[in-house]
């Protein structure tokens, strides 16, 4: 009996047969769920099958598709699949394995060659060497390499290899964005129409799929996201930004090891009333117990959080340059933010120096939007980085 699914139609072509498959387009596009369908199904309707889905950079498998799958398993009542801790054992002695290609060599992946399919996720990070190894080792008659990926730059090596020229033999490539996608949830839409509102570039890239534009121009460099682990004896730095009309209430909490600032959790809400604060910052543990830095220019604020149980709340100390002196120190650290920290990843990758239009050229000049987290760790480190300038002065008179 084969099984029957419910896809946006945008994706059928994606069901013929075709050497590679490819997806791109901006988020709340269904491209991972429709993937991650196709795996369920292939397995379902074809005994022994064997998949692989392959991250460039996969340190657990909760970064993997695994759950996703597991997911349309269930969702399609699909019998005859064990979900194991590592892998999926599929119908008649088949299997999906998740791995990452960056814990690979040349060597050790000859051993992917029985792969009767290959998913690889987050396609736009997947490195020109690992695509190198990819294609010729995936090599069973048959065999189908699929990608699903979000634009970045053109010259990312998948984008390059779809788009970059003439269409790879034997491929299939569908461009699917939110409108594309009947199924696209009502969470996801307050996100969109406050980008599409507010920050035309952002949407352009985030929701339709475009390219990211004046990557020159881009304040952090130094920053990647990565799941890690909170360490039992961290000391806490907070810093929290006050929403004004459609602008966001912010709490971010951070920590540091050596020279590395880990940014682990974010509180964001706009439109966050007076009162709704407390029960906002709440979301974060410890930030009634430790030293909190909130922006001044709200005091009446800061006193209403003292008298609800915040007791440790201070005022930012502004000045002349403070905003730009607590971006370069901000920039002097290696930043290491969670995933689940999204508005943090947004925030460091739009936020930008402002660009001579005329000119195109980049200006040494912040642009005053896209910054409200950014804020936040600017004030929750500020007496780091006064207290490390009056060691400077007087060390050196």
């Amino acid at each position: 009996m084969k099984a029957r699914v419910s896809l946006p139609p945008v994706f059928q072509p994606l069901f013929r047969p075709a050497r590679y498959k490819g997806a791109f387009g901006g988020r709340g596009s269904a491209k991972s769920h429709t993937f991650a369908t196709m795996a369920a199904v292939k397995h379902w309707n074809g005994h022994g099958v064997r998949g692989l889905c392959i991250r460039e950079v996969q340190k657990t498998l909760e970064q993997s598709a695994k759950f996703l799958i597991e997911s349309k398993i269930r969702q399609y009542g699909l019998g005859g699949f064990r979900l194991m801790q590592n892998h999926i054992d599929t119908p008649g002695g088949g299997v999906i394995n998740f791995l990452g290609m960056q814990n690979h060599t040349k060597d050790n992946v000859k051993s992917l060659e029985g792969y009767d399919w290959v998913w690889v996720e987050e396609a736009q990070t997947l490195s020109q060497s690992s695509l190198d190894v990819l294609r010729p080792t995936i090599r069973k008659e048959a065999s189908e390499l699929w990608f699903g990926w979000n634009p970045d730059q053109p010259t990312d090596p998948v984008d390059d290899f779809f788009r970059g020229g003439d269409a790879p033999p034997n491929s299939v490539l569908v461009k699917a964005n939110y409108m594309d996608n009947p199924f696209f949830p009502e969470v996801l839409r307050e996100d969109m129409e406050y980008d599409r509102a507010r920050d035309p570039d952002k949407y352009a890239h985030v929701w339709l799929g475009g390219y990211q534009v004046h990557s020159e121009a881009r304040v952090f460099h130094n920053w990647r996201e990565e799941e890690f682990e909170t360490p039992d004896d961290a000391r806490f730095y907070f810093g929290a930004d006050w929403g004004f009309s459609v602008d966001p209430t912010v709490l971010v909490r951070m920590w540091i090891r050596d020279n590395t600032l880990f940014i682990d959790q974010e509180a964001y809400k706009v439109r966050c009333t007076i009162e709704d604060t407390p029960a906002l910052f709440d979301t974060i543990e410890g930030s009634r117990k430790w030293p909190l830095i909130a922006d001044s220019a709200r005091p009446e604020t800061i006193d209403y959080m003292k008298r609800h149980g915040f007791p440790n709340i201070k005022p930012s100390r502004k000045g002349v340059g403070s905003v730009e002196d607590g971006i370069e120190f901000v920039k002097n650290f290696d930043i290491v933010v969670h995933p689940r920290c999204r508005h943090t990843i947004d925030e460091l990758t739009f936020y930008r120096y402002k660009t001579d239009k005329k000119t195109g050229e980049v200006l040494p000049v912040l642009e005053d939007a896209k910054n409200h987290v950014i804020d936040s760790v600017r004030y929750g480190l500020e007496n780091l980085r006064r207290g490390q300038a009056a060691s400077i002065k007087v060390g050196f008179g």
